[in-house]
């Protein structure tokens, strides 16, 4: 009875460590696997996986935590035109017709409640005018090219009604950034009320920019995109306001306006790539 109780012992341990060894074995097969996935993933494919996860929550008014943001924006810091099947010399960049004012073709790459991918692709001279991202965190990646952005935050350190009651259907704006980037250059990250959430692009050479809005607009969840013209501080009296002399030139008056009718932007669907969601 003895020898077979020890029999079985030694059996059942052999089993014991064979079933571990499997397990190890599968386990080591799956990590190679996901391994494999990871290092053949489209770089659009990453960036829809991370943008799922940092805005799983997304909602108006809602920002991704730190951590989240950083995931993000490293993954975008990664993304480079040849990742996207995008050269300079491709049509879209071209102003082939001689307008006035170059059409902007905007491939579109994703869209769903939670957020949006997109490229924008701009020949030289075009311009997405000033609007706003209600609500809204939304990353941007200049790929190629040179871009002037300008862009605003409504300033908030100020009366808030000086603005309403002085100059009707005007607000007071801080400059927030004003200036030319050129590609390679770090993504920029806008938020609701900070980072520059109102801004204009002008293209100084054919340009195109990766852009990733969470959420996304739409209206009747109260994110319209709203248009702007701006007007120096000096252009207007407003003797409440106290900003010294010096200061004066961050500051502009925004007035809300129609979508301009030179804007002409041709929707794409993306199609160098697919997204697989599940």
């Amino acid at each position: 009875m003895g020898i077979e109780r020890n029999l079985g012992d030694r059996k059942g341990r052999e089993l014991s460590e064979l079933l571990d060894e499997t397990n190890t074995n599968n386990m080591k097969i799956r990590k190679n696997r996901r391994y494999r996935q990871k290092m053949t993933m489209s770089p659009v494919q990453k960036l829809f996986l991370a943008c799922k996860h940092v805005f799983a929550n997304a909602a108006t008014g809602v920002v991704p935590s730190s951590q989240h943001i950083e995931i993000l924006r490293s993954v975008l810091a990664g993304i480079k035109p040849e990742d996207l099947g995008l050269k300079p010399d491709m049509p879209y960049f071209s102003n082939i017709s001689n307008d006035a004012t170059p059409k902007i073709t905007y491939l579109h790459i994703y869209e769903c409640e939670k957020f949006s991918m997109g490229i924008f692709c701009l020949p030289p001279s075009a311009e997405i005018p000033l609007h706003n991202h209600p609500g809204m965190t939304v990353f941007s990646k200049l790929l190629f090219g040179t871009m002037h952005i300008k862009s605003y935050d409504w300033a908030v350190d100020l009366p808030a009604d000086v603005s309403q009651t002085q100059i009707p259907e005007k607000r007071l704006a801080k400059i927030k950034v004003d200036a030319d980037f050129t590609a390679p250059c770090n993504p920029s990250i806008l938020y609701p009320n900070d980072g520059g959430n109102m801004h204009c692009f002008t293209a100084v050479t054919a340009c195109a920019v990766l852009d990733v809005l969470g959420p996304p607009y739409s209206d009747p969840d109260g994110r319209h995109c709203a248009y702007y013209r701006s007007f120096p501080f000096s252009n207007f009296a407003a003797e409440e306001i106290s900003i010294p002399e010096e200061e004066k030139k961050d500051y502009e008056w925004l007035e809300e306006r129609e979508k301009p009718e030179s804007l002409q932007v041709i929707v794409k669907m993306y199609s160098s790539s697919k997204i697989v969601e599940n």
